[in-house]
C-alpha cells in the first residue's frame, strides 16, 4: 500500500517540475498578504514583507496568524468608529 501512496505523490511533483506549479489563494491574511497552495503537489507559499513568495514554514504560519488577528481587530475598530461617527 505504501507503493501506491508514494507513486501517487510522485506524479504531482513530476507534473509541477515539468509544467510549473498552479498556485491558488487559500487564505487572505490581509489585503496584501495571502497564502497560496499548489493544486497538484500541495506546496504552500506566502508573501513576505517585500512582497515576494516564500515557502510557508511554521514560523510564517504563526506570523500570518498574528497579522490576521491584528488586521481583523483594526478593521472591526474602524467599522465601529464609522458607525459611531455617522450617528452624531
Amino acid at each position: 500500500m505504501k507503493k501506491n501512496t508514494t507513486k501517487s505523490a510522485f506524479i504531482p511533483k513530476v507534473f509541477c517540475n515539468i509544467f510549473g506549479h498552479d498556485f491558488k489563494v487559500t487564505k487572505k491574511v490581509t489585503y496584501y498578504v495571502k497564502e497560496y497552495t499548489c493544486v497538484h503537489c500541495k506546496k504552500q507559499l506566502t508573501t513576505n514583507s517585500n512582497g515576494s513568495l516564500i515557502e510557508l514554514t511554521p514560523k510564517f504560519k504563526e506570523i500570518n496568524a498574528i497579522l490576521e488577528r491584528i488586521h481583523n481587530t483594526r478593521i472591526e475598530r474602524l467599522k465601529d468608529k464609522s458607525l459611531v461617527s455617522s450617528i452624531y
